[in-house]
């Protein structure tokens, strides 16, 4: 068994029950977030309805645009919330926006349980059920801190995507500077529409990665604006705790 986890089998149910060494148990996901205030409908990343199973929030506190930029300073506190993220139990660890990809080389190295930190992790298996031709839409917040060496630190190559830069709609700006009020049917509609015209653009654009742990909610009118798989960060997550939280399965035959 890995250093660190925290797995039992039904024998162990069925004997012997430890006390376990946190004050609650449960919680397959940890989900590292940034402390901002603003609306989050569920689908967001940091709206715990949007899960059918249970997720634990670590906080940390910063600028976004640090986030966005990759600041050094703020790379220990991303390591430290993951570390006690993984002392209170949890079996993987996202983040909750892409750009927490700046670290996710420094958090894997610092815990013993998976870490994925950012939806960009993504593209690598989207890419491979695409002709070499095809290419993916990805939305992002902030385009001016995408690059190469930024798509690397997921494992991922930017040559796949075509990158579209959605953090300038004013639809957008209640999430990106913090307000209080968002007008979502009006953001819903304008995604929608910037999808469609990139598409009109390139033909070749055969899936969809939202980077953006806050555009979720939209993913279901993008797709059928769209016709195409959409991925974003729920499709992430829900993949990694099916791994890390596997059930049996029972039926007839």
């Amino acid at each position: 068994m890995r250093k660190g986890s925290n797995l039992q089998t039904e024998a162990d149910l069925a004997s012997t029950l430890q006390v376990s060494a946190t004050p609650f148990s449960g919680c397959g996901v940890g989900i590292i977030a940034v402390n901002l205030i603003y609306p989050k409908v569920p689908g967001n990343v940091a709206n715990a309805t949007t899960f059918d199973f249970p997720v634990l929030y670590e906080v940390v506190d910063f600028e976004i645009e640090q986030l966005f930029e990759g600041s050094e300073q703020i790379k220990e506190q991303i390591v430290q919330a993951a570390k006690k993220l993984e002392k209170q139990g949890v079996r993987a660890i996202v983040g909750a926006c892409g750009y927490f990809g700046h670290f996710q080389e420094a958090v894997a190295e610092a815990v013993d349980i998976p870490v994925f930190l950012s939806s960009i992790v993504q593209v690598p298996i989207i890419n491979i059920g695409l002709k070499k031709e095809q290419k993916i839409l990805t939305l992002v917040a902030s385009g001016k801190d995408i690059n190469a060496d930024f798509f690397r630190s997921s494992g991922a190559d930017l040559s796949d995507c075509i990158i579209c830069e959605i953090g300038s709609l004013e639809s957008f700006a209640p999430i990106r500077w913090g307000k209080t009020t968002l007008d979502n049917p009006t953001l819903e509609a304008d995604l929608v529409a910037t999808v469609k015209k990139e598409l009109e653009k390139a033909p070749e654009i055969g899936a969809i990665l939202l980077e953006c742990s806050d555009l979720p909610p939209y993913s279901y009118a993008i797709q059928q604006a769209a016709g195409l798989p959409v991925f974003d960060f729920i499709t992430l997550i829900r993949w990694v705790h099916s791994s890390v939280v596997q059930n049996r399965y029972y039926g007839h035959f």
